[in-house]
Formats: structure tokens, C-alpha cells, sequence
């Protein structure tokens, strides 16, 4: 009989696997996702046998290679490169994935079209329980298409202009409360802080105005589903990080419907991405639905935060241990400020050197 500490087990078991460090967790996911796996498969399924990537052998039957790929995902497959080539395929936990290492290799997927590869099928299973049905990979590719032309809309170069104070805003505000010594954890700081501008300047002044350090769990529960399990494994299985995240996806779009609501009753509504989707419509005529604007919210928020505070962190590090370069930097922005005064306001200055 399978009980709730049962199923908690076998996550922490298989989770456990890639919990190496943040690092190490991320590739592992980034690259679950993007290895061509049944795309490669679909396009190589009227092939013969000659053509077939190269299978590396596992003796354990349904598992396949997920102790060894999940304890050391660099070495595994720096190793497989090593013997197989750019190309290769080995099973996991029943699933047949295909890498292709390299700019040669990749450009089969890259330059591939969406009705050979069918993103939908790799992509659907990690994110549909996260940003919701009708959006992104759940709809069909030209439905998805007209969604990201509606979102590329809302971010033009006017509403950037204006991200400017509100990101200068947020991040005054937020280090303020740090005091002026002490020590915190430089990445938890800009995921959080990232959090905070992107709802502000993404969502809108509604939503912003509800994040709070439970609707920031909320978030946190919802960028949990993204795991290994949720693409190996179907979603309704009982697993601690499906619950939170199924309980938090009900909720933060439950406070995003009343922000929206809000919004559409607003006589006078600020153009940013928020009203731009309540304003789009599909090529038939018919609007955004409040449910399809949530999701692509939800979705807008989560894709990019990773990036950001990956990239965030990493140049923090950088200043953080290299004193010449911070100076250099210190020394540099008066220059800019007096540059961007003399561009005819093109660039508008910030006072980050104070």
C-alpha cells in the first residue's frame, strides 16, 4: 500500500539524485527538457537502423541509466561524448533520450520544424500544471504563437523606458533593509528581488501591491514543479512538490483574477503588459479569457526568473571578489551619467552611483 510518507520517500529518493547544488539542479532540468528525446525520435522514426544514434547499454530495466546520469550528470555525459560521439540516446525511468552536443549536432532540433519535433510533447507535462491549461505548450503551436506575439506587444521599448524607476524602486527599497554590514545569500536575495521587480514591472501595480512573503511561497511552490519527476512522472501522483504546487497554481490565480477584475474596472488603467493582455485579441476576434491571462502571468513571471537571477548572482560574484573591478565600475558610472545626460534624454540617466 502506497502512503503519503511512501510517495515522499520515493521523491526525496529520486530528487535526492540531482540535489547536488543549484547548479547542477538546473542543468539537470535544463537538460531534461532540451534534449531532443521523443522530438529526435519522431524525426528519426522513418530512418532505418543504420541511422539510429548509438544506445548506451543499462542493465537495469526501466531505470536505465538514472542513478548514473542523476549522481553526475557533467561526467556522464562528457563520458558518453567521449565514446559515442556528438550523438547518443540511453533510457531513463522508461523514457529514450537523445543529446546532440554541439553546434553541429543541435542544429538538427534548432533548425527543425515544430510540426517535425512537436515541442508540445516534450514541454507540456513540466509546465501545463504550472502556468495552466489553454496556455503555452498546451494549446496548439499556432494558438501559442499568437499568445507570444500578444506578450511581445507588451513589452516594447515605451513600457521598458518606464521598467527603469520601477526596477530602481524595488531594488532601493529592497537593500535598504539590509542595513549597512552583515551577511546574506547574495543568489536568494536577487531571486527574490528579480521576484519583486518582474511582478511590479510585468503584472502590474495590483498584483504587485498582493505580493507578500506568502504569495512569494506561492511562487516558490509553483517554480517547485519544475522538476525531473514532473517530466518523468504523471502529474497526479501524490507527491509532495505536485500538491504544493497544484495547491499554489489555484491560488496565485485566484489573486490574479481579482487583480485583473480590478484592473477592467479601472476607468483609467496605466499601459503596461497587464492591460496590453486584457486588450489582445486572437486573429478570430475573440479576446483573452481572464484564465488565459493568468497563465501567461504565471508563465511571463517564471520563465525568465532563472536566467535572471543566475546571471545576477554570477556578476555579483564577480564584483564581490575582484575590489579593481569594483572601483573601475564606481569610477565609470559618472562617465555614463554624463553621456546619457548628453544623448537628447534617449537614455535616461539612473542615480545607482550615489
Amino acid at each position: 500500500m502506497f502512503t503519503d510518507a511512501t510517495f515522499e520517500q520515493f521523491q526525496e529518493t529520486i530528487e535526492g539524485l540531482t540535489d547536488l547544488s543549484t547548479g547542477t539542479v538546473t542543468l539537470v532540468t535544463t537538460t531534461l527538457v532540451l534534449s531532443a528525446a521523443l522530438a529526435y525520435r519522431q524525426l528519426c522514426g522513418k530512418t532505418d537502423h543504420g541511422k539510429i544514434p548509438p544506445h548506451i547499454p543499462s542493465s537495469i530495466p526501466f531505470l536505465g541509466q538514472a542513478v548514473s546520469f542523476g549522481t553526475s550528470p557533467i561526467e556522464f555525459l562528457l563520458a558518453a561524448y567521449e565514446k559515442y560521439g556528438p550523438v547518443f540516446s540511453f533510457t531513463m525511468v522508461g523514457k529514450t533520450f537523445t543529446y546532440l552536443v554541439g553546434s553541429d549536432a543541435s542544429s538538427l532540433m534548432f533548425n527543425s520544424k515544430n510540426e517535425h519535433l512537436n515541442a508540445e510533447d516534450v514541454y507540456s507535462r513540466l509546465v501545463t500544471p504550472v502556468f495552466g491549461k489553454g496556455v503555452a505548450y498546451d494549446v496548439p503551436n499556432p494558438i501559442f504563437m499568437e499568445q507570444k506575439k500578444m506578450l511581445k506587444t507588451g513589452l516594447s521599448i515605451s513600457h521598458f523606458k518606464n521598467h527603469v524607476s520601477i526596477i530602481e524602486h524595488e531594488t532601493r527599497d529592497y537593500f535598504e533593509r539590509w542595513g549597512s554590514e552583515g551577511k546574506n545569500n547574495i543568489f536568494e536575495a536577487l531571486s527574490e528581488l528579480i521576484i519583486l521587480t518582474a511582478s511590479h514591472a510585468l503584472h502590474g501595480k495590483e498584483i504587485r501591491a498582493c505580493l507578500d512573503e506568502h504569495v512569494a511561497q506561492l511562487y516558490a511552490d509553483l517554480d517547485g514543479g519544475f522538476t525531473p519527476l514532473a517530466w518523468l512522472l504523471p502529474g497526479w501522483l501524490p507527491f509532495p512538490s505536485f500538491r504544493k504546487r497544484d495547491r499554489a497554481h489555484i491560488e496565485v490565480k485566484t489573486i490574479f483574477r481579482q487583480a485583473i477584475q480590478k484592473r477592467r474596472a479601472d476607468p483609467n488603467p496605466d499601459d503596461d503588459m497587464l492591460q496590453t493582455l486584457i486588450e489582445s485579441t486572437y486573429k478570430s476576434g475573440r479576446k483573452l479569457t481572464d484564465d488565459e491571462i493568468t497563465g501567461m502571468l504565471i508563465g511571463l513571471l517564471l520563465a525568465g526568473q532563472h536566467t535572471s537571477s543566475t546571471t545576477s548572482s554570477w556578476l555579483a560574484f564577480f564584483l564581490a571578489k575582484d575590489k579593481d573591478l569594483q572601483v573601475h565600475h564606481q569610477n565609470a558610472i559618472p562617465r555614463l551619467q554624463a553621456l546619457s545626460c548628453m544623448s537628447n534624454g534617449n537614455i535616461r540617466p539612473t542615480s545607482a552611483g550615489k
